[in-house]
């Protein structure tokens, strides 16, 4: 078998590495991290039974997966801009949406291949096509490697996507802002009451604030405002207490026990613009390379993005699996399965971020979670 060249140790080329270890071919990652210890490695993911979990059973890693799921963090609030409480569920352990941090599944996808698979601190300057499906990847480092077959799997802005598209990602007109607040009980008691044991959800017209409460007495949020690129940039985010001050303020009249999820954050905040890709991004077949996760259908966050990664990277493995000598009829396989597939997710995508930030909001989330749960 060929050697497989991935970039970048994101979930989703984490299990394909991982799948395609079980499978016996050889495989190396090229990752831009220094190391895996480098940064945070975000926040809490719930894990769906019909993609993430599946992806995970793929990998064999079911049972290290469950070790990881955090008790009770299922449970789910809404309230309105007042605290009114809309909607509660509790976890009772029996949900299909398992929560678990994001650095506890990378670090159990990492511990499941073998020493050396990744290639630390390898940035992606360029990829270049030397035709005959070969391809060369030279790093930041003044390094560079020629492969047979690769996957991008480099999120996304990713470097690989240019071999097979023109398409870019375009911001959508919503930032986030990510915050933190830590030793919540004893400091923040009335924002730890208000979000409980799991996540909590304030959204009006156009504005929001989602906070999960995470292992280490911790709440992570993200305040979400639909603001046109010039009124984030005029915010200097290199001045916390000023970003905090422009961003509170458009939450005027909310209840503070939401917004103390942005003054009285324990980090600076940290901006997140939300891009995305064209909906229904497809290419034709490019030899010897494809792409997985973000890098191939960068989508409006809607709980979906981990879980899809991981389900490509699987069901990519699989295929390549199935056609170990013919690498291209696996990449059309995968790739016939991929793209409607990611099409109707970003539909849903949409959809949901309208019932999230819409004129309906929040309303139109209340009523999406009781259809969920069989309420009406």
């Amino acid at each position: 078998m060929k050697p497989v060249t991935i970039a970048g140790a994101g979930l989703g080329g984490l299990v394909l590495a991982r799948v395609l270890h079980l499978n016996g071919f050889p495989v190396v990652i090229y990752e831009a991290e220094p190391s895996a210890q480098s940064r945070t490695q975000g926040g809490q993911l719930d894990i769906h039974a019909h993609n993430g979990q599946i992806a995970l059973a793929i990998a064999d890693l079911t049972k290290e997966f469950r070790a990881i799921i955090r008790e009770g963090a299922e449970a789910t609030r809404i309230v309105d801009k007042d605290a009114k409480l809309l909607f509660e569920e509790g976890d009772n352990g029996a949900g299909a949406r398992p929560e678990v941090l994001r650095g506890d599944l990378r670090r159990i996808l990492r511990e499941s291949l073998p020493e050396g698979t990744i290639q630390w601190g390898k940035k992606i300057a360029s990829v270049t096509a030397l035709g005959d499906g070969r391809h060369t990847l030279a790093f930041a480092d003044d390094t560079s490697v020629t492969t047979d077959i690769l996957i991008g799997a480099d999120g996304a802005f990713s470097k690989v996507r240019a071999l097979v598209s023109a398409a870019k990602p375009n911001y959508v007109g919503t930032a986030f802002v990510e915050t933190f607040l830590r030793d919540v009980d004893v400091r923040h008691a009335a924002t730890a009451a208000e979000v409980g044991p799991g996540a909590l959800y304030a959204f009006a017209p156009g504005q929001g604030i989602v906070a999960h409460r995470e292992a280490g007495d911790v709440i992570h949020g993200y305040v979400q405002l639909v603001r046109p690129l010039e009124w984030i940039n005029d915010i200097d985010f290199d001045d916390p207490e000023s970003a905090k001050s422009r961003v509170v303020a458009e939450f005027a009249g909310w209840a503070g026990s939401l917004t103390a999820m942005i003054t009285d954050s324990d980090t600076a905040p940290a901006l997140r613009l939300i891009h995305s890709l064209p909906d229904g991004h497809r290419w034709d077949r490019v030899p010897g390379v494809t792409l997985i996760g973000d890098a191939a259908h960068l989508m409006p966050p809607a709980g979906e993005g981990a879980n899809l990664a991981m389900l490509d990277g699987a069901e990519l493995g699989t295929a390549m699996a199935e056609h170990p000598d013919d690498i291209e009829s696996a990449f059309a396989a995968y790739e016939a399965k991929l793209f409607p597939r990611s099409t109707a997710e970003a539909v849903d995508a949409h959809e949901l971020v309208a019932m999230c930030l819409g004129a309906t909001a929040p309303h139109g989330l209340v009523t999406f979670f009781r259809k969920a749960g069989g309420a009406e």
